[in-house]
């Protein structure tokens, strides 16, 4: 793989809320006829988690216009302490959603500011940047995330088991009995996604006991990130109900198949809507253009930088490894590495149409975070125009030390550590991507998380060494 000249630092414009003020007054009377009470102005945080203030109808304009304040040094990765001015959310207008399953409140997420100016540590920031930059060179990003996920119940001893006690299937991927087990909560959540205009198009029970996975129509990036938040919300309210908690833990089993967040990626011409990713006289034969290989070239370049924010925790590299499952192996990637339909590859491009999946991805991440470091990563190659070599046809998991060395395909980090080592390393990058300050905050909270895990004592140890010597 060639790297070619790293290009200068280009400059982003921060994004502008374009939303005309008077439609504040008119959405917010159509919101209270449909029965809303509340809405939440919101944004997400570091780790991607959702957090807002709960505003009565009657005050929604002014909540639009950014009346409700936030303490950042309450919260991880926002750069703030207690001396500092509160930030304000601004929410997208055009991003409000009435929540489906309440239907008395509406979600809106938006972008932070500080003094009237964008925050730079706001992650649909982050993301916007990185849009903006696509734009700029004619291209939109069109992202699809895999749900992948376990219902759950909690033992009295604090432990965890499958919510269905008769899903006990050594290979239960596909079943039907127990997947229609599932089907009130499947079923209660399917028709929420579909309120909201998501477009389900099938589920199915994975791999392992009471696990499932969600398949629904991509988007544009952003309206991606913002659904896999809002999902996430969502889908917990709507297990609770049913008695149980969904997880999208990546390795919540350490004897069974782990649950990923597979990004799908694209980019669209801006004017047409082409997929820019598709060449039917590929020589490769992956049904790809050019523009698509420097895309991966990028995405290659970049892989073990991106796995700390595309695998944030440190259970995501308990995922990461080839056998650990029940049925053998584990259907996560270990190799950073590119084939046509091969399942065992960090990058699989999929013979049903022209994309690229990432399946070192973990619904785990800040899919804002995550979206704009792969973006940018997919744009350098593009302008670097980087070879990622020929595709990979073999079982990875099949080749040998020897066959891997001879090929000089590189491994993924194998723990948080390595990975928040490898994100230091790509720095530049990273300030590019995140902007210096929400890099360093990133990168100073993954590695405290390793450290405090680290410290601990676990109940292998205790079984392994107490009495052993």
């Amino acid at each position: 793989m060639t790297t070619g000249d790293i290009p200068p630092t280009p400059q982003y414009a921060p994004p502008v809320l374009r939303d005309p003020e008077p439609a504040f007054e008119d959405r917010g009377r159509v919101l209270a006829q449909q029965g809303v009470r509340y809405v939440l102005a919101a944004y997400t945080d570091v780790h991607g988690v959702g957090k807002a203030k709960c505003v009565p109808i009657e005050h929604f304009s002014d909540a639009m216009r950014g009346s409700e304040l936030f303490t950042g040094a309450a919260l991880d990765g926002l750069g703030q302490t207690p001396a500092d001015d509160e930030l304000s959310v601004r929410p997208e207008l055009d991003a409000l959603v009435r929540l489906p399953h309440r239907p008395d409140m509406a979600w809106a997420p938006g972008y932070l500011y500080l003094g009237g100016e964008p925050y730079p540590m706001c992650s649909r920031t982050v993301l916007r940047r990185a849009l903006d930059r696509a734009a700029a060179m004619g291209f939109t990003f069109n992202l699809g995330i895999e749900i992948e996920f376990y219902l759950v119940r909690r033992r009295p001893d604090g432990g965890i088991e499958p919510a269905n006690p008769q899903d006990v299937l050594a290979r239960a991927a596909y079943d039907i009995v127990d997947l229609l087990a599932a089907h009130p909560v499947l079923d209660e959540i399917v028709t929420a996604m579909n309120q909201l205009g998501w477009d389900v198009h099938s589920f199915d029970h994975e791999d392992s006991n009471s696990q499932f996975e969600l398949d629904f129509s991509y988007a544009g990036a952003m309206t991606s990130a913002d659904r896999q938040v809002l999902w996430r919300m969502m889908m917990k309210e709507i297990a609770r109900r049913h008695g149980c908690e969904v997880t999208v833990m990546p390795k919540p089993y350490s004897d069974r198949t782990g649950t990923g967040g597979h990004f799908n990626m694209s980019l669209a011409d801006l004017d047409t809507g082409a997929n820019l990713f598709a060449d039917a006289s590929d020589r490769r034969s992956c049904g790809l253009s050019e523009l698509a290989y420097h895309f991966i070239g990028g995405v290659l370049a970049h892989a073990p930088a991106l796995t700390a924010l595309a695998c944030p925790t440190v259970n995501s590299y308990k995922r990461l490894v080839k056998t650990g499952s029940m049925t053998g192996f584990t259907w996560a990637p270990v190799f950073i590495s590119y084939g046509r339909n091969n399942r065992t590859h960090m990058l699989r491009v999929p013979s049903k149409d022209a994309r690229l999946e990432s399946r070192a991805v973990d619904a785990c991440c800040n899919p804002y975070l995550t979206a704009a470091a792969y973006l940018h990563a997919g744009l350098d190659g593009i302008e670097q125009r980087l070879d990622p070599g020929e595709p990979i046809a073999e079982d990875m998991y099949l080749l040998s030390e020897t066959e891997l060395r001879a090929r000089g395909v590189p491994e993924l980090p194998r723990t948080l550590q390595e990975a928040v080592a490898a994100f230091e390393r790509d720095g530049e990058f990273m300030d590019r991507v995140l902007g210096h300050e929400l890099r360093r905050s990133f990168a100073e909270l993954k590695s405290g998380e390793w450290w405090s895990y680290h410290g601990e004592v676990s109940p292998w140890e205790l079984n392994r060494y107490l009495t052993f010597f």
